[in-house]
């Protein structure tokens, strides 16, 4: 018999590709409570990338964050999909309290390594 988990405050990861939407919920010290997708959910190809699916997905991932007790979490998000700012609207009304909300999206700073120059 498993020990059921509790989880007061925790960590909200948002992960939005052009071709899916991942949410992981973690406790403070970064250990996973639960996780969704658009494909665990129920979308299968090109209906994954569309908005509708992350809000279904960042739902399902809240709700089973909510039975383990979570209240108030720190959000990252990453990524430039259409599951971005449709991720952040379900948030906000989930009703938790959300301390913080960062972009951590990767930025190159110099680019890839350029090609070598063409021969005479």
């Amino acid at each position: 018999m498993a020990k059921k988990r509790t989880l007061t405050s925790g960590r909200i990861y948002i992960v939005a590709t052009f071709n899916n939407t991942l949410i992981t919920i973690t406790d403070q010290g970064g250990n996973t409570a639960t996780w969704s997708s658009t494909g665990k959910v129920g979308f299968k190809g090109s209906r994954r990338s569309t908005p509708y699916a992350a809000t279904q997905a960042v739902t399902a991932a809240i709700d089973a964050a909510k039975e383990m007790g979570l209240r108030e979490a720190e959000v990252f998000i990453k990524g430039p999909g259409p599951g971005r700012d449709a991720a952040l609207r379900v948030l906000r009304a989930a009703g938790l309290k959300i301390t913080a909300i960062s972009d951590v999206t990767p930025i190159p700073h110099n680019g890839t390594r350029a090609k070598k120059p063409r021969k005479g």
